[in-house]
């Protein structure tokens, strides 16, 4: 079966996931969350990508990036992926590949979900069950964007800037964010949306975006997809955890 095109466009947000092989861990120590938001930040800078929020779970990551090019986001994923899978194997003298194949990406139509994928991505540790608040957890975006935590690889986008006039007002527009669960509409367009590798929006945005890259939009609309599309709990050192 061919692969599907990804669509990926200059100064257009876009959504990341990649994750471990078999949903197997790809983090196993504090330094390695270290070493991969070291090499994520300085990928982001060599290719062009502005990162707006991240999580890092135990077997998976989310980024939220606008990229000046279209190939920025396939470059940055592979300039930090070998990195970081160098450091593991040589660090835990193991072999082969740790992330499980392409990885998934969705357009996002910043008017309608920018903010919805922030917290969706944010959300994360709390889905898991790893975290009660989203503070609470160490390896994310949200202290940046929620608490005004100095944080040298996030680049606010202008959507999250018009939340206020100053720090304290935008990171307190964007605590109130979180107060209501994230509707559980917007959080299953988003992870169809990644599993279809299509864009999250409303219909003339996605329609529009499939046209300018060529492609045939898949609504998903012939039946929910099963497996990655629906979040699936697995015990990790005792951590329950998501694959989207």
């Amino acid at each position: 079966m061919p692969r599907r095109p990804r669509i990926q466009l200059a100064e257009t947000p876009l959504h990341i996931v990649q994750r471990g092989i078999n949903r197997e861990p790809c983090f196993f120590a504090e330094e390695d969350y270290h070493c991969y938001l070291h090499w994520l930040e300085k990928s982001a800078h060599d290719w062009g990508c502005a990162i707006h929020a991240y999580v890092l779970m135990t077997n998976h990551v989310h980024l939220l990036i606008t990229p000046t090019e279209p190939a920025s986001p396939a470059h940055l994923m592979q300039s930090v992926g070998r990195r970081y899978v160098q450091y593991i194997n040589r660090f835990y003298r193991r072999t082969g590949s740790l992330w499980e194949g392409r990885y998934k990406s969705s357009v996002v139509q910043a008017e309608t979900y920018l903010l919805a994928c922030y917290r969706y991505i944010e959300l994360n540790p709390v889905r898991a069950g790893m975290a009660a608040d989203p503070g609470q957890y160490r390896w994310s975006s949200y202290r940046a964007n929620g608490l005004g935590q100095a944080d040298a690889r996030i680049t606010p986008h202008s959507l999250y800037l018009a939340q206020g006039t100053t720090t304290e007002e935008r990171t307190a527009a964007y605590r109130s964010l979180f107060r209501p669960e994230l509707d559980t509409d917007a959080a299953a367009d988003i992870r169809q949306a990644l599993q279809l590798g299509m864009p999250v929006g409303n219909d003339r945005f996605a329609e529009a975006i499939c046209a300018r890259a060529g492609i045939r939009r898949n609504s998903g609309k012939r039946g929910r997809p099963v497996g990655d599309a629906a979040e699936c709990p697995a015990q990790l050192h005792g951590q329950k955890d998501f694959g989207f």
